[in-house]
């Protein structure tokens, strides 16, 4: 695993992002974690959660496109932040875009989008805090699509849950649907497996927060929802 992972994934930790207990998720499934993107609230946090991104997404992606899109409204930060540590890290302008969920109907700006106007020709990177069913994809697709001759070169998120996605069908991840479905490639900074990986007994901030019973209980998640 890149360095960087094994800091992201502590990072989610530290940041009170990534939590480990009982929660129910908005699927309506009860899950033994939790992530919540909307928890990095400060300026460092804000600069390192970036930074990981850029890193990741130039891994998967290269440099070879002009416009990161965050949707409304958790990818609207993450698209800022992550568009000034691209330029921070490897000297490259990447513009950053998003909707709007109301059209403003005055002004310069007015219309459904936000920052950047995508251009025909445009090369865009589509970045998101998490996709546990895919389901999110059927609305932002359609509106980076809508702008013009645009191809859509990839999608970020900042952790692959590893669930089955719309379908139902267990071979595939969500990530893995969206893939298909919609014609791009996805990743994720990590994946669940190798949050597992790295924190199962470990110590993380003083604490082990994957022992021996909250390793039972994800394995026990991902044999009822997990892809198989």
């Amino acid at each position: 695993m890149e360095s960087y992972k094994s800091e992201f994934i502590e990072f989610m930790v530290e940041s009170d992002v990534l939590k480990f207990g009982d929660f129910t998720l908005k699927s309506g499934r009860k899950s033994p974690f939790f992530m919540n993107a909307g928890a990095y609230v400060t300026g460092s946090q804000l600069m390192r959660l970036g930074e990981y991104y850029a890193k990741a997404i130039h891994d998967a992606y290269g440099e070879d496109f002009d416009v990161l899109f965050g949707p409304a409204y958790k990818g609207i930060p993450l698209a800022v932040i992550t568009c000034e540590a691209f330029y921070k890290l490897y000297g490259k302008e990447i513009k950053y875009c998003s909707n709007r969920k109301e059209e403003k109907d005055h002004g310069a700006d007015k219309g459904g989008i936000l920052g950047y106007k995508i251009q025909d020709g445009d090369r865009v990177v589509m970045i998101e805090d998490v996709t546990t069913s895919g389901k999110s994809m059927e609305e932002t697709v359609p509106i980076v699509r809508a702008q013009g001759d645009v191809t859509i070169v990839g999608l970020m998120v900042s952790l692959n849950r590893q669930e089955f996605g719309l379908s139902g069908d267990r071979s595939k991840t969500a990530l893995d649907e969206v893939a298909e479905v919609y014609g791009f490639p996805t990743n994720a900074i990590v994946s669940m497996d190798e949050v597992v990986e790295h924190l199962y007994n470990r110590q993380c901030q003083g604490k082990v927060v994957i022992d021996d019973e909250m390793k039972a209980r994800i394995d026990a998640y991902y044999k009822e929802y997990g892809v198989q």
